[in-house]
């Protein structure tokens, strides 16, 4: 195994598949299949998953509502959707257990760093649902704060393009996808993995991040054994080596709903 213990992110707007809001059932189980998979090989394994499929709390100034109480709206939205997850993995037999920046003790456990600890040594899946518990942080500061505090390898950030990109490729015929990049790299070509808080504690941490293609099957298996999926962001980097000849017909700034 490549990775002892991952953060996996997961972006809610994913869920939706086809649909244009909620909860996709055969996207569901996809993923609950493929997490199942890599928890069946020893790897511990916590989920972070946004709640863009429902609402997302950047979205509440546009409706008139105040962003703080749009936030906490976000935040509820990805406890339903880890929810559904925890659903979709005991579907499948996979222990699990829900721990909340929020409490809600009907539904889920309160977040509690020694108690995440202890689920993941027993094997059990850690679902942290309601991001932070506060306000003005997104989901993928959520993943990398929990990543850092329950010492996981890495970020496995899952979404629905196949890594980071020069430029975008839809626009410019030449894009091409970096394998490996160092975070100074990212900074300087201002591409947008994570947002600029989330970017800087996985930085600040020596904490790499892998941006790959959560949608495509085996993907996330792929990644644990080993095989170079994706986009590394690390510390060393890759002197900017790109492939040569990979395009892809998504965005490759990855500026997408968390």
């Amino acid at each position: 195994m490549k990775y002892k213990r991952i953060l996996l992110k997961l972006s809610g707007e994913a869920l939706m598949g086809q649909q244009q809001y909620g909860i996709d059932a055969n996207r569901l189980m996809q993923y609950a299949e493929e997490i199942k998979a890599v928890a069946a090989t020893g790897t511990q394994l916590a989920v972070v998953i946004g709640g863009g499929n429902i609402f997302r709390g950047v979205q509440a100034e546009t409706f008139g509502l105040d962003r703080v109480q749009g936030d906490y709206m976000g935040m509820l939205a990805t406890v339903i959707n880890s929810m559904a997850l925890q659903s979709a993995l005991e579907k499948l037999e996979v222990n699990t257990r829900l721990l909340s920046g929020l409490t809600i003790q009907q539904v889920c456990e309160p977040y509690i760093r020694r108690r995440a600890l202890r689920h993941l040594e027993k094997g059990r899946v850690v679902i942290f649902g309601a991001g932070i518990g506060s306000p003005y942080f997104t989901t993928d500061s959520a993943a990398s704060l929990r990543a850092i505090e329950i010492e996981a390898d890495v970020v496995l950030k899952g979404t629905r393009v196949d890594g980071i990109y020069s430029a975008d490729p839809e626009k410019d015929p030449s894009a091409v996808r970096f394998p490996e990049i160092s975070f100074d790299e990212v900074i300087e070509k201002n591409l947008n993995v994570m947002d600029m808080t989330a970017f800087t504690l996985c930085k600040e941490n020596n904490l790499p991040i892998v941006v790959f293609d959560m949608n495509k099957t085996g993907n996330l298996q792929r990644l644990i054994d080993g095989e170079n999926i994706g986009t590394r962001v690390s510390m060393e980097g890759a002197g900017g080596q790109i492939l040569d000849a990979k395009h892809s017909s998504l965005q490759p700034n990855l500026n997408l709903p968390a």
